[in-house]
């Protein structure tokens, strides 16, 4: 199991490198990955919050749709999208810290499978709105970037125990 980076990392920061080999090695990575989100009771999981600045993102809404699996999505890029939608997030390298955020409310992903598969999928509610928390990630992006300037220096005294 991984250690989950917190805000105030600098490796949360940094846009991620694209995966070029498809080996046991990103197969391993994924497998803790998935591993670390289920213990830490998370639905998604991006590998820069494990420290690893890879484009590799898991996904797991089972909590919320039993029909649900995990996922993996390497090198994931949202090709369109529909909608708005505004819900409230949180985030395991922000614990303790939720806030509604608007995102849209579909996607078409285009993502490659542990294997180097190319695929196109389209996605909406949870899995859509987790996936584009995780991408968000790979672009060194925080759901606490999307607040107002006044919801951002409410919760600021959170941010700033955790950094």
């Amino acid at each position: 199991m991984y250690d989950v980076r917190l805000i105030g990392d600098s490796v949360l920061r940094k846009p991620a490198g694209r995966v070029i080999r498809f080996d046991e090695r990103i197969a391993g990575i994924a497998d803790e990955m998935v591993e670390t989100m289920h213990e830490k009771d998370g639905i998604g999981l991006a590998a820069p919050q494990v420290g690893i600045s890879l484009r590799l993102i898991v996904v797991d809404i089972t909590p919320i749709d039993r029909n649900a699996h995990p996922r993996v999505f390497v090198n994931p890029e949202i090709l369109e999208t529909w909608g708005e939608i505004s819900m409230e997030e949180g985030c395991l390298s922000i614990p303790g810290v939720t806030e509604e955020v608007s995102r849209p409310e579909g996607v078409v992903l285009k993502y490659q499978e542990i294997t180097g598969e190319e695929k196109e999928e389209r996605f909406e509610g949870w899995d859509a709105r987790v996936i584009q928390h995780e991408i968000d990630h790979l672009n060194g992006i925080l759901f606490v970037d999307y607040l107002s300037p006044l919801k951002r220096k409410l919760v600021k005294n959170k941010l700033n125990a955790l950094i």
